[in-house]
């Protein structure tokens, strides 16, 4: 592994240095930047994927429900479709993409959710659409220097810090550790358990951040939710995902149920043929009180493959999971005067 890591290394360097003179081309304003009318803030990483930025959209959207009529701007990735689309209910995921569909099915009317690939014609269809619109919540679109928010939030995972990366192939990176510069605050998401102030000191030095613009975050479990045959008292999971980082949900699982694992890549478009091998396998179990356990996102793609009779036969089930922030106040209260600033 090492040495294939030494090849990439030399990939890595070119690879930074393009996205570094492309930043520097927009700090000069050499390169056009659209600043976003009204409020807007981006949740984004360094990283590629697996930082949980789907659940801090969510507490973002859920925190400003009823003060700002507000918009949420995906890519949509993973979707066969291009170009602006304001999600409804008749949408699919292979039409918008999982993380579109699932804020359309937690928020409903309340929020505005919409996906293209190119921000700024997103945003300005938005405003186009939606006039009274006052914020827009931008989905991964850190690197999307092209449009510029007034607010940006940096994610990173407490287990893979952007600190002990590389630069894309050789690890990660999708640019330079630099990049945190123009983070607003920073949240390290997936805390395993609560950290004193010493340890917060030490991630704010890691990192090279200033330590009130550090915050940390954790991942809640809600209850297992059926759309298929209901189970009482399910023992045995077998657990099928489809995201990038399935590994702290595999450790709070693995606590109190027999678990078996079948992973997918991330965004995976499932197709018959995957249902029906899950299906085979879940037939081998010999276990009583079975149950197939999925992720939320991956319940956008899979709820609309799986034909009725079928899930009247075998036990589906989701795991809702939300975010929890550690100084909960203190970053609703950062949240709450940008949005209140004039």
């Amino acid at each position: 592994m090492r040495f294939i890591r030494i090849l990439l290394w030399p990939i890595s360097i070119i690879y930074g240095l393009i996205t570094f003179v492309r930043n520097k081309c927009y700090d000069f304003g050499i390169f056009q930047v659209y600043e976003i009318p009204k409020k807007s803030i981006c949740v984004g990483n360094l990283s590629t994927g697996g930082t949980g930025k789907t659940p801090h959209v969510a507490y973002l959207a859920e925190l400003l429900n009823d003060k700002i009529q507000t918009s949420i701007l995906s890519r949509g990735y993973g979707r066969k479709t291009k170009g602006f689309i304001l999600v409804n209910d008749n949408h699919t995921s292979i039409e918008v993409g999982d993380e579109p569909l699932f804020y359309h099915s937690l928020f409903n009317s309340k929020h505005h959710i919409a996906v293209c690939e190119k921000r700024k014609i997103g945003v300005q269809k938005i405003q186009i659409l939606f006039p009274q619109n006052e914020l827009i919540i931008l989905d991964d679109a850190f690197q999307h220097r092209a449009v510029k928010a007034g607010f940006n939030i940096l994610l990173t995972d407490f287990n893979s810090p952007f600190s002990k990366d590389a630069m894309l192939p050789t690890g990660n990176l999708r640019e330079w550790k630099s990049g945190r510069n123009r983070a607003d605050c920073v949240i390290v998401a997936k805390c395993t358990h609560a950290l004193s102030q010493h340890e917060k000191s030490k991630w704010a030095t890691e990192l090279k951040i200033d330590s009130q613009k550090l915050f940390f975050s954790s991942i809640n479990y809600g209850a297992i939710v059926p759309f298929g045959k209901v189970i009482e008292n399910p023992k045995s999971r077998l657990l099928i995902t489809g995201i990038a980082n399935p590994l702290p949900m595999i450790e709070y699982l693995n606590d109190s149920f027999q678990l078996q694992h079948i992973q997918f890549p991330d965004h995976h478009a499932f197709n018959a043929q995957d249902i029906q091998e899950i299906h085979q396998k879940f037939d081998t179990f010999v276990a009583e009180n079975k149950i197939i356990l999925t992720t939320e996102k991956d319940y956008m793609r899979l709820k609309d493959l799986i034909p009725e009779n079928i899930l009247k036969k075998y036990p589906w089930y989701y795991l809702p999971i939300a975010v929890k922030m550690d100084e909960e106040e203190k970053f609703n209260d950062l949240i709450n005067q940008y949005v209140r600033k004039i």
